[in-house]
């Protein structure tokens, strides 16, 4: 009878057996998945972001060289703002992605380009599309 036992046992012990085993493939299965998507995700997210905040120094360049000979009141109040937004721009984190205030620093650098927008009197539109990325006027 313990011979019978034995074999019950393994019966009953190989439903547990192997529903640890499923488990344990499908767990590493789905982590090397996970692992894979989410660097999918990063670098896609990243070089949109690159892709703006590269579009916003450009546009910025540009309009310093424009506005380098102008010395007017208004004039100053617009460079003012584009040296802001250029100080913005060299001091973003590019290459630190665990930056805390990632978000809220682009935030800022896009809250900045449209004021500058506004004083400098210009209506960008910034698309990001699978053609490219870039402003228009």
């Amino acid at each position: 009878m313990a011979g019978g036992q034995d074999m019950f046992d393994a019966i009953v012990m190989a439903d547990e057996r192997f529903h640890g085993e499923g488990y344990q493939e499908g767990y590493e299965e789905g982590n090397s998945l996970g692992i894979i998507e989410g660097r999918q995700y990063g670098t896609l997210h990243g070089a949109k972001i690159g892709s703006e905040i590269g579009c916003y120094q450009g546009f910025a360049f540009a309009w310093r060289c424009l506005l380098h000979t102008c010395t007017t009141e208004k004039d100053s109040k617009k460079t003012k703002a584009l040296e802001s937004l250029i100080e913005m721009i060299q001091k973003f984190p590019y290459d630190d992605p665990t930056y805390d205030k990632l978000h809220e620093d682009l935030d800022k650098i896009r809250g900045k380009f449209k004021q500058l927008c506004s004083l400098l009197n210009v209506q960008p539109d910034f698309k990001i599309s699978a053609e490219g990325s870039g402003l228009s006027f």
